[in-house]
C-alpha cells in the first residue's frame, strides 16, 4: 500500500477488493490554481458557514486538521483522523454506491483527489477534494454524526442494486466528468445528459440500492438539522458549494421536515435542490436508517428477497434459518403457496456460515452454480434442522442411508446420504448425496451423473442482500470504470498563468520579495479573463498597505465585473472577504 496510508491502521484492515479503488495522492499534480481555488472556496465557507452551519462544522475543521490556506494531504489527515477512529482514501471520482458504502462501513472516508476547475468553483456535478475535504471530514468529528455515517455504510452496502443502477451509476460518472472537464463540446455533455434523462425515467420501481442511496443524498450530502424555520447545515454538498449554501437558505428552496418518505425522493446530481429534508437532530437519521433497514431484504429474506436478487442480475447472498448462507448470482426460485421452495444459482458459488467460507465449499468446488430446497419435508410438522438426532435416525436421515425427502411445494431429493456438517447449535446445515436425483413434478433439477449432491439445510430465507458472504470467497478485484476523470490541458498560456500564481502564494507565504506590481501588469496584459489572482494581488496590497497598487487592482476587478457579468458576484463575494472580513478564521 502507498506509503501516504501507512499512518492509519484502519486502512490495512480494507479488504482488497476496496483496496483496488484507492489510488495515490500526488501532491505535487496540484498548481497553483488549484490551491488558489481551494483557498478561496475554504475563506468563503469559513465566513459564510460559521453562521449557518451546524456547530460541528467549524469544530471538526480544527480537528481534523484541514487547513484554510492549502489542499490537505491525505498523509496528514490520516494522522489526525485516527484520533477520532477515521482515516481517508483517495479515489478517482465516482465509485460504485455498494463500495462507497463499504468504505464508510470500515470507517474510512472516500475523497475524490482531483478539485474542481476555476471555471466550476461554485459547484461541480464531479466528486472532489473540496466535496469530500471539507464538506464531510469535518462533520465526522461529531462522534453521533459518525457513527450514522458507519452504520449507513454497514446497511447500505447490503442494499440489492437493480441491473439498471450500475448504468445509472457510470451515465452519471460520465457526465460529471464531461461537465467538469475543460472544453468538453456541447453535444458530447447534451449526449451524455440525454443519456442520464433516458435512464431516470426508465428505471422502473426503486431498489433497495436506489432508495437507500435517496436517503444517503438528502441527509449525507444535502441535510439540513435544526427547524424548518431556521435550519443549519451538514450535508457535505452543501457544505463545499459556496454557491449552494447560500441558495439553499432562500425560500426558492423547499424546507421539508425529515423521514422515511426521503427514500422516494430521486435527485438529480446536475443542478440545484429544489427541496431539502431538515431532521432536528442527528438521533432521527439514525432511527429513520433503522426504520428503512427494517424493510430492506438484508433483514426480510423471502420470496421477495430472492426476487430482488435474481433482478439485480449481480452475485448476492441468502441466508437460511440455519445461518449457512449461500453466495452467487441467483438465477431461479422456485415458489409454492407464497414461499421460496427452491433456489438456484449459476456459476460460481461458495457456501459459508456467519460469513466465513465453509471448507469443501467453495467457489471452485460449486463452479456451475447451485440448488437447494427450502422449508419442511411435506406431511411432517418437523423441519429437519429441528430434528433431534433420534428424529433423523426415525426419518432415515443419516450417513449411508438411502432416503427420498419430499419438501412441500413439490421438490423431492432422493440418493445415498454421504455426510453432512452443523452449525454451532448442532443443527444441520448441509446434506451431501450421492446417486442423487432431485426434481420439482416432472422437472428434472439434478441428476446422478452430475456428481455429488450438496443440499443446504433450512426452513426459511431469513435474509438476502447484495455481495458475498464471505469476501474471500470471490475474485472481486475487476471493477474497470468506463470513462476517467479528465485533467486540464497544459498548454503554454495556462503555465504562464500559473506561474503568475506561482509568484503570488510565494509573496504571501515570504518565500520571494514583492514583485505584485509587475505580476499585476502581466496578468492585464496576458490573462484579461483571469479574476481569482487579481483578488488575490488585492488581499496582498492591502495587507501590505500598499494603497495605490490596492486601489489600481480593485478598479481593475470593478471592471472586470462588466466585462464577465457572470463572476461578478465572486469578485464580490472576494473583496468583501479583505475589506468586510479581515479577521478570517484561520
Amino acid at each position: 500500500m502507498n506509503a501516504s496510508f501507512e499512518t492509519n491502521p484502519l486502512l490495512e484492515r480494507l479488504p482488497k477488493h476496496l483496496q483496488q479503488f484507492i489510488k495515490p495522492q500526488d501532491y505535487d499534480e496540484y498548481t497553483p490554481i488549484n490551491q488558489a481555488v481551494w483557498r478561496y472556496v475554504m475563506r468563503k465557507n469559513v465566513d459564510y458557514l460559521g453562521k449557518v452551519a451546524h456547530s460541528s462544522y467549524l469544530d471538526g475543521l480544527r480537528q481534523t486538521g484541514i487547513s484554510i490556506e492549502s489542499i490537505p494531504n491525505m498523509y496528514g489527515m490520516n494522522r489526525i483522523l485516527k484520533e477520532i477512529g477515521w482515516a481517508a482514501v483517495a479515489v478517482d471520482g465516482f465509485i460504485p454506491p455498494n463500495a462507497f458504502m463499504e468504505f464508510q462501513a470500515y470507517n474510512v472516508l472516500v475523497i475524490a483527489s482531483d478539485i474542481r476547475q476555476l471555471e466550476h468553483i461554485e459547484y461541480t456535478p464531479a466528486p472532489d477534494i473540496i466535496h469530500e475535504g471539507a464538506g464531510h471530514a469535518p462533520i465526522i468529528a461529531n462522534p453521533e454524526y459518525a457513527e450514522y455515517l458507519r452504520r449507513f455504510g454497514e446497511i447500505g452496502s447490503k442494499a440489492i442494486s437493480s441491473a439498471r443502477d450500475y448504468e445509472m451509476y457510470e451515465a452519471i460518472r460520465l457526465l460529471s466528468i464531461l461537465k467538469e472537464a475543460e472544453g468538453t463540446p456541447q453535444d458530447e455533455i447534451e449526449a451524455a445528459e440525454k443519456r442520464v434523462d433516458e435512464l431516470q425515467n426508465d428505471m422502473g420501481e426503486l431498489s433497495e440500492m436506489a432508495q437507500i442511496r435517496n436517503l444517503h443524498w438528502w441527509t449525507v450530502e444535502y441535510g439540513l438539522i435544526g427547524t424548518v424555520e431556521n435550519p443549519k447545515i451538514y450535508g457535505a454538498g452543501l457544505l463545499s458549494s459556496i454557491g449552494e449554501s447560500a441558495w439553499c437558505m432562500t425560500d426558492n428552496v423547499k424546507k421539508i421536515p425529515y423521514d422515511i418518505s426521503a427514500a422516494n425522493q430521486s435527485f438529480d446530481i446536475t443542478k440545484p435542490q429544489p427541496q431539502l429534508y431538515v431532521t432536528p437532530d442527528f438521533a432521527l437519521l439514525s432511527l429513520v436508517l433503522e426504520e428503512f433497514a427494517n424493510k430492506m431484504a438484508l433483514r426480510t429474506g423471502g420470496l421477495s428477497g430472492i426476487r430482488k436478487l435474481i433482478h439485480s442480475k449481480a452475485l448476492g447472498t441468502v441466508e437460511l434459518s440455519t445461518g449457512i448462507q449461500i453466495s452467487g448470482v441467483f438465477t431461479n426460485v422456485i415458489e409454492h403457496e407464497g414461499k421460496p421452495v427452491y433456489i438456484q444459482t449459476t456459476g460460481q458459488t461458495a457456501l459459508s456460515y456467519r460469513e466465513k467460507e465453509l471448507v469443501g465449499h467453495s467457489t471452485a468446488y460449486h463452479a456451475e452454480g447451485f440448488g437447494s430446497p427450502i422449508g419442511k419435508l411435506k406431511g411432517i410438522n418437523l423441519a429437519i434442522e429441528d430434528m433431534s438426532p433420534r428424529d433423523l435416525r426415525a426419518y432415515a436421515i443419516f450417513e449411508g442411508e438411502t432416503v427420498t425427502l419430499e419438501f412441500e411445494g413439490d421438490i423431492t431429493v432422493s440418493g445415498e446420504i454421504i455426510t453432512g456438517s452443523r452449525n454451532l447449535q448442532g443443527k444441520i446445515i448441509t446434506i451431501s448425496f450421492k446417486n442423487c436425483t432431485v426434481t420439482h413434478k416432472d422437472t428434472v433439477l439434478f441428476q446422478p451423473e452430475w456428481g455429488i449432491y450438496d443440499m443446504a439445510v433450512g426452513k426459511e430465507a431469513i435474509s438476502a442482500f447484495s455481495g458475498p458472504a464471505d469476501v474471500r470467497s470471490f475474485d472481486l478485484i475487476t471493477h474497470v470504470p468506463t470513462s476517467k476523470t479528465i485533467k486540464a490541458q497544459k498548454t503554454p498560456e495556462r503555465i504562464k498563468l500559473e506561474e503568475l500564481y506561482h509568484s503570488v502564494r510565494a509573496i504571501r507565504d515570504n518565500n520571494a520579495p514583492d514583485t505584485l506590481q509587475s505580476v499585476f501588469e502581466t496578468l492585464k496584459a496576458d490573462h484579461p479573463k483571469d479574476w481569482l489572482l487579481a483578488v488575490e494581488i488585492a488581499e496582498l496590497a492591502h495587507k501590505n498597505n500598499n494603497h495605490a497598487l490596492e486601489t489600481a487592482v480593485v478598479s481593475y476587478l470593478e471592471q472586470l465585473k462588466t466585462v464577465r457579468p457572470e463572476v461578478a458576484h465572486l469578485i464580490s463575494g472576494g473583496l468583501e472577504l479583505i475589506f468586510e472580513s479581515e479577521s478570517v478564521n484561520k
